[in-house]
């Protein structure tokens, strides 16, 4: 199991989280390109932070809403979305080429992660947009119960996929993220995130309604998030970095 985390989310002289406290801790670092959040300076910086660490980094595109975070669904024709994503991806490749740096993986970020994994058109367009500029990458998308379903629509990709469990979320009775628009969704307190760990790492999934069997291969802590370094400090200590 990897452990990533969404970093470079601030832009200009405003910072979001601590991306040089949690990068130690990292598998994987999701890097904004632009659209929510980051910008050239931002994206360059965490580049370089990743390399030093020997962190593998990763583009986290998004919709170009920076007002509301990318996380309120945009009804964009998804041609248009898919060129979006291509030149947030294409940015931070170029950008991690003069840095000397290389990009291992995409992960969409927020309302967009959502709406793909809630709309096979949307995921099977980005996943075949990113394989049209990269087809090296591995493409992130949610651990549900339709794992099977998502490996079979994305085949013809040929995209190495990840699939990604949620440390500090929790989860909806069909196994997809709970909104954030309900309290409790985004877990903060560190003993009951370590408990929702545990049940991860045994291929469980606690939602409002009971239990769900779901595996993944990468666990995700949100950057934003106030307790983002305890998290980690906690959850590395619970996996072992990949020899």
């Amino acid at each position: 199991m990897f452990l990533n985390c969404d970093l470079g989310e601030g832009y200009g002289p405003w910072e979001k989280g601590d991306d040089a406290a949690a990068m130690p801790h990292l598998d994987w670092a999701n890097i904004a390109c632009g659209g929510h959040a980051g910008d050239a300076d931002t994206m360059a910086r965490t580049l370089e932070l990743a390399r030093a660490h020997g962190v593998l980094a990763g583009a986290h595109p998004g919709y170009t809403d920076r007002r509301n975070f990318g996380r309120v669904r945009l009804d964009i024709p998804i041609p248009s979305l898919v060129r979006e994503v291509q030149a947030q991806v294409g940015g931070l490749r170029a950008i991690a080429t003069a840095v000397g740096a290389d990009l291992h993986h995409v992960k969409p970020h927020g309302a967009l992660y959502n709406a793909m994994m809630a709309d096979d058109d949307i995921l099977i367009a980005l996943a075949e947009g990113v394989a049209a500029i990269e087809p090296d990458l591995v493409f992130v998308l949610q651990a549900t119960p339709d794992r099977q379903h998502h490996e079979r629509v994305l085949a013809h990709t040929g995209l190495r996929l990840a699939f990604e469990l949620f440390a500090d979320r929790r989860y909806a009775a069909d196994g997809r993220l709970e909104s954030r628009l309900i309290p409790g969704s985004v877990i903060t307190d560190p003993d009951r995130l370590s408990e929702h760990v545990r049940r991860l790492l045994e291929g469980v999934v606690e939602t409002v309604d009971g239990p769900l069997p779901v595996t993944g291969d990468t666990l995700c802590v949100h950057g934003d998030n106030p307790s983002a370094i305890a998290a980690l400090q906690r959850i590395r200590e619970l996996i072992p970095r990949p020899s």
